[in-house]
This record gives C-alpha cells, structure tokens and sequence, in this order.
C-alpha cells in the first residue's frame, strides 16, 4: 500500500479535484492576469514591473518542489513560491485549497484559493506566471481571464538568454534540449487556442506597457495580436529546426 505522500496519492487526489462553487465563483469575479511563456522570454521580469505599478497583486503559487538557487540567490518561501510537502499538497486537495493545481516534473503547482481571495478583496489585478495547463484550467473556469503568451525577440537571442543563465558553469545541453521541446510543446497548444494574446520582448519597457494594455482591455484583439501570431509561429518553426 502506498504511503501518504506518494506519486500514487497525489496523481488520485489531482484526478478527483473539482473547485467548489464558491471558487468558481471567485475566480469569475476577480480580474486574472495569467503570464506564459519559454524560459528565458521574460515573463517574470514583466510580472515585476506590473507588480510596481500598484495596480496589480502578485498570486504566490504553492509547489511540492524544494526552493532553488537562482544567480546565487535562493529561493525564499513565500516570495518565489509557498513550499509545501506533498502531504500538505494532498491535504489542500482534499480541502478543496486550490483554485488549480497541475503535476509537473513531478511536482505539484498549484493556485491557492486564498491568494486569488486577497487579490479580489484589494480591488487588484491578479497576476503570476504558469504553465499552458494552468491556464486551460482557469479558461475552464472563467472565460474572462487573461491569458498572455511572451516570446523572445527570435530564437537566436532566446538561445543566448537561454545560455546565459548557466554563468561560469557552462550550458547544459541536456537542459536546453529538454527546455526547447517544453517551449515547443507550450507554442503548440498556445497557437491552438484562440484566447490567447502574444507579446514580443524585445524592449522590456515596451513589452511592459503591451502587457499593462492587455489586462485592461483584454477583448480587444488587434492586428498588432495577430502579427506577434506570426512571430509565435515563426519561433516554433525555429525551435524544431534546433532540435
């Protein structure tokens, strides 16, 4: 019999989890800004420019894994992630915590209920960043959350932001294959739903200001959504060719 804490336990209270009515309901009436997008392409420092702004209320996402070391800065609890242990994991689950929660390398990720209840009652923009699946399950939810897909300038820079994230230690070419065929996998599934909107980092402070125009005025799809498309396209032309 499996222990509490298992892959076996969490694959089955995943499986079986539902949000309740009142989640639902919470989601739908709170303004959701969902950030995606390959490692590299700068999600996480828009994110941080929206943050300042005042106007928008970070949602801390829980995860089963252990903090990292990025550019030689641990992660902190609470700050990057609220870590938890798959027993805790599985108790949210089973308390109906979550507004989603996905496994991924396995790992569990997930949205807390309670984050999305604090963004609702400042009167803020929910925002974070997260995986396709998250997202399909919030879509799942409410069709009004917004979903953001931010690429690279070209492949040829994602490589080098991509690269440069090893420092002194060197590229690991096992990673930036796995990282490739993950951003691959993500382009596909982007380009084949229809709700989302595409933004090209190629100036921070610019892609900054698309984002920001995005969130507060989210039915509005333009021709300029149509040709960053196209850029999206072109990228996962490129990132099969590399492999």
């Amino acid at each position: 019999m499996d222990e509490p804490g298992t892959s076996a336990d969490l694959q089955s209270a995943l499986a079986n989890y539902k949000p309740s009515a009142a989640t639902l309901d919470l989601v739908k009436h709170t303004p959701i800004l969902l950030l995606v997008g390959v490692s590299g392409a700068g999600k996480d420092t828009i994110k941080q420019q929206l943050l300042a702004t005042g106007d928008y209320r970070h949602i801390v996402s829980h995860t089963t894994r252990a903090p990292r070391e990025n550019s030689g800065v641990m992660e902190q609890d609470g700050v990057e992630y609220n870590f938890v242990s798959k027993d805790r994991a599985i108790e949210m689950l089973r308390n109906g915590e979550f507004v989603e929660a996905n496994r991924y390398s396995g790992n569990i990720y997930g949205t807390s209920v309670a984050e999305i209840r604090a963004a609702h009652d400042e009167g803020k923009i929910a925002v974070t960043d997260l995986e396709v699946q998250g997202v399909a399950e919030y879509k799942q939810i409410s069709s009004t959350v917004i979903a953001v897909f931010v690429l690279p300038p070209s492949y040829e820079e994602w490589q080098r932001r991509l690269r440069s994230r090893y420092g002194e230690k060197g590229a690991d070419p096992a990673d930036i294959e796995k990282r490739m065929r993950t951003a691959i996998a993500e382009l596909q599934e982007a380009l084949d739903k229809p709700y989302y909107h595409f933004v090209v980092n190629e100036n921070i402070d610019e892609a900054v200001k698309a984002v920001n125009s995005i969130a507060h005025h989210h039915d509005e799809f333009t021709t300029i959504d149509q040709s960053f498309r196209v850029w999206a396209e072109r990228l996962l032309e490129d990132l099969q060719k590399g492999l």
